[in-house]
C-alpha cells in the first residue's frame, strides 16, 4: 500500500549543506508530479533586505527556478522576532495550501523551522531596558559568563557560546518569562498539517569543504560591502546578529569561516533534537538525488 502524500514537506540542516539545490531538484520533481512546490524560507536572517549574500538567500537565478516567500522583506534597522514570523509563515503554509499548491519549508534556523510547522506559544518581546542590559553585559562579558546565570535546566539546553539563544534566554528569566528551551512537549506533536521533516546531513570533512567555498564566494560576491553598508545604517539587534558579519567587515576569511563551522555544529545539535525527523546522508550525492530520497519519504517516489 503506497504511503500517504503530505502536505508540506520541511527540509532543514547546517549551512553549506545545499539545501536550496535540493529544494530547487525537489520542486521539479513534485512539478512532475502536477503539483506546484513553492518554497517556504525559515531563516532569521534571509528575512532582511540588503543581507542576501550575508545571509546565504536563493540568488535571483533560484528564485526564477523555485519561488521562495519570507526573503528580503524586513527592513534591516527593524527588529524582528519568531513570534512575528511564527504568524506569517503560518499564513504562507495555510494560504499555499488552500490554493492546492505544495509548501516546500527550507531553513537552517531550528525556531523558526519549529514556529513555522507546529502550535508552539513563543514569548514577546521583554522590556527594552532588560534586552539593553542584557545585550551590554554579554558585549562586555561575553556569552559564556551570562550563562551561568541561566537557571540549571535552561542552561543545560542552550550553549555557552551561543550569543543569540544565551541573550534571548537570560531577558526572558530576568522578565519572569519561561524561555523555549524549557517546553518538555515534542514540538513534532504539535505540527499544524501532516509534514515530511526530512534533515540533510554530510560527513565533516566535506561539510567542512563545502563550508569554505561557500565563505570564499560570499566574500566574492559583496558580503563585505553588505556588512559594511549595514554598519553605515545602524542595524537592529536582530539585524546585526548575521553570521559572520563582523569577519565579512574586516575581511577575515579563515574567522569567518570559524564561525560557520561553529554554527554548523550548533545547527546539527537542533537537527538531533527534531524527533521524527527522516536523515538524508548526503555524502556523494547529487541535489537531484537527495531530493529524490526526500521524495520517497514523503510519499511521492
Amino acid at each position: 500500500m503506497a504511503a500517504a502524500t503530505a502536505e508540506v514537506i520541511a527540509i532543514f540542516g547546517p549551512t553549506a549543506v545545499g539545501k536550496t539545490g535540493v529544494a530547487i531538484e525537489l520542486a521539479a520533481l513534485l512539478r512532475e508530479r502536477g503539483e506546484e512546490p513553492v518554497a517556504v524560507s525559515c531563516d532569521a536572517i534571509q528575512v532582511y533586505r540588503g543581507l542576501e549574500v550575508l545571509s546565504g538567500a536563493p540568488s535571483a537565478s533560484e528564485r526564477e527556478l523555485l519561488e521562495h516567500r519570507l526573503v528580503g522583506f524586513v527592513d534591516p534597522g527593524e527588529e524582528f522576532s519568531a513570534g512575528r514570523f511564527a504568524e506569517l509563515a503560518r499564513a504562507e503554509i495555510d494560504d499555499l495550501l488552500d490554493a492546492g499548491r505544495t509548501p516546500i519549508v527550507v531553513g537552517g534556523t531550528g525556531l523558526y523551522m519549529r514556529a513555522a510547522l507546529a502550535e508552539l506559544d513563543l514569548q514577546p518581546p521583554v522590556a527594552a531596558e532588560i534586552r539593553e542590559g542584557v545585550e551590554a553585559q554579554v558585549a562586555e562579558a561575553g556569552p559564556a559568563a551570562l550563562h551561568a546565570e541561566l537557571e540549571p535546566d535552561v542552561a543545560a539546553r542552550v550553549h555557552p557560546n551561543d550569543r543569540k539563544r544565551v541573550a534571548r534566554a537570560l531577558e526572558l528569566q530576568r522578565a519572569g518569562l519561561d524561555p523555549p528551551e524549557r517546553g518538555r512537549e515534542l514540538w513534532t506533536a504539535r505540527l499544524r498539517h501532516p509534514t515530511t521533516l526530512s534533515g540533510i546531513v554530510v560527513g565533516r570533512e566535506e561539510l567542512a569543504e563545502r563550508i569554505d567555498r561557500r565563505v570564499e564566494a560570499m566574500l566574492g560576491n559583496g558580503a563585505g560591502a553588505e556588512a559594511a553598508a549595514l554598519e553605515a545604517i545602524g542595524a537592529s539587534r536582530t539585524a546585526a546578529a548575521a553570521l559572520g558579519r563582523e569577519e565579512a567587515l574586516r575581511g577575515d576569511a579563515e574567522a569567518m569561516k570559524s564561525a560557520h563551522r561553529r554554527y554548523a555544529r550548533r545547527q546539527m545539535t537542533w537537527l538531533r533534537k527534531m524527533e521524527g525527523l527522516e536523515t538524508v546522508e548526503r555524502d556523494g550525492l547529487s541535489d537531484a538525488e537527495v531530493a529524490a530520497r526526500i521524495a520517497v519519504a514523503s510519499g511521492r517516489g
